[in-house]
């Protein structure tokens, strides 16, 4: 997808008075384009890596080249990666705190039927606690559920992508005293606590 018609969606987006529907269709399709192309840049930086490590077999002769493709692969549209990590990330930010009351506007089944989330799927942000945008498209990860899913880290619709690039942005950028601590107890890596005891009177 170009940067005009990315252009051009967010100009139908900011439109005064655009439906929220129309918005979130917007939303989604610009952080899919935005995804795409950070997937392709991705797997361009793979296939230098790949050339790097075929060389890998003729040390200590290759080992310039080897440097080289490796820098490459490195330094390879890193401005326009980096933009277009910074827009998704931003679009994730704006979604996870929904600025613009999309979820409440539209309604818990409407947002289900715009993120192709399947009926039988729509119990579980329910149970999850949250049925919130963030809750179906980040926290259970509904967005299009009836496609195969990937377990790479990172992998999902559009909506969760943005999410997730909002939240690594959030761990980077967040001082270090004030991020909990994983391993403190009670947390999910720290001990468990001792169960809360109470009296029962018959």
């Amino acid at each position: 997808m170009t940067p005009s018609l990315i252009t051009r969606l967010c100009t139908i987006a900011l439109k005064p008075g655009v439906s929220a529907t129309t918005q979130l269709i917007t939303t989604r399709r610009i952080c899919r384009a935005i995804a795409e192309q950070l997937e392709v840049i991705r797997s361009e930086r793979r296939a230098l890596r790949r050339q790097a490590g075929k060389l890998k077999a003729f040390l200590p002769f290759t080992r310039q080249a080897i440097a080289e493709l490796e820098e490459q692969a490195r330094e390879h549209q890193e401005a326009t990666r980096s933009g277009a990590w910074s827009a998704l990330a931003g679009f994730g930010q704006s979604l996870m705190f929904d600025r613009e009351g999309l979820a409440q506007a539209l309604g818990f089944d409407q947002v289900c039927d715009l993120l192709g989330v399947n009926p039988v799927h729509r119990q579980q942000p329910g149970a999850d606690g949250d049925t919130s945008l963030r809750g179906v498209a980040y926290l259970s990860q509904l967005e299009d559920s009836a496609d195969r899913k990937s377990n790479e880290w990172g992998a999902g619709g559009p909506l969760y992508r943005a999410c997730h690039a909002a939240m690594i942005q959030f761990i980077r950028e967040c001082p270090e005293d004030q991020l909990p601590d994983p391993f403190a107890p009670g947390a999910p890596f720290g001990p468990k606590l001792p169960p809360v005891l109470s009296i029962v009177s018959k």
